[in-house]
């Protein structure tokens, strides 16, 4: 397993061959590429839609209105930006804020898939419709699961996905910031529970995996465990 610098060199490497890419036709486009910022080793990661126009000049997601909001609601819960991880599901930004296409989100997502082997996060909050079906891998909307956290597998690494409306839809509908509150205040709780097991190693061939255990019943609860504070990237 690798150490924590080991990761973080890697996130590294990532972020310089996504700084240069050209793998889609919004690489025409954009101004910068926005990777992703905050804490290297952070337990909490966002991931959103897509970079706008302010993020489109800064190089930074989430410096607008939407991120003055999110900032605002991880104070309500005693965390700030520097403390999480936070991050879009494409890296460019598409011309006029359009919605992005499907083919520019599967060019784009393995270098989301590799911030998350790499970051290691203990939950992955995805903010509205389009981060939610990609990473849950189903076409659920946003408003029937948010606010559900659900154990999901990426590669080596398993998280609780937790589900939560976008900062921008309270923006244009204010009666839904209390929603957004509510999500947000269960994290604490999810951050002190245990890290899902990781998934169990594919089989060898030729030698019979161990029987299934019996699964848990309803009533199990998980055990709190203490989050760790981790170091700054410092690179974004």
């Amino acid at each position: 397993m690798s150490s924590p610098a080991e990761r973080r060199e890697r996130l590294k490497e990532v972020y310089a061959e996504a700084s240069t890419c050209t793998k889609c036709q919004l690489a025409q486009t954009r101004t910068t590429v926005v990777f992703g910022s905050g804490n290297a080793d952070a337990d909490l990661m966002f991931v959103g839609e897509a970079p706008g126009a302010n993020e489109d000049k800064q190089g930074l997601p989430f410096v607008g209105q939407a991120g003055k909001l999110l900032e605002k609601l991880l104070g309500e819960i005693g965390l700030t930006r520097g403390d999480v991880f936070i991050c879009n599901t494409i890296k460019c930004r598409p011309p006029g804020n359009r919605d992005p296409h499907p083919e520019e989100i599967a060019t784009c997502e393995p270098y989301l898939r590799q911030q998350v082997e790499l970051i290691q996060p203990r939950v992955i909050c995805t903010l509205g419709n389009f981060a939610t079906k990609l990473l849950r891998g189903d076409p659920a909307g946003i408003t029937r699961v948010h606010g559900q956290a659900e154990t999901r597998t990426f590669g080596s690494h398993a998280v609780r996905l937790y589900p939560i409306f976008h900062p921008a839809a309270a923006l244009y509908t204010p009666s839904m910031l209390e929603t957004l509150r509510v999500d947000f205040a269960r994290l604490p709780e999810l951050l002190a529970m245990a890290p899902p097991p990781p998934p169990a190693p594919p089989p060898v061939a030729g030698i019979e995996p161990p029987p299934e255990p019996e699964e848990a019943s309803e009533s199990d609860e998980e055990l709190p465990g203490a989050a760790v504070p981790a170091p700054q990237l410092g690179l974004f």
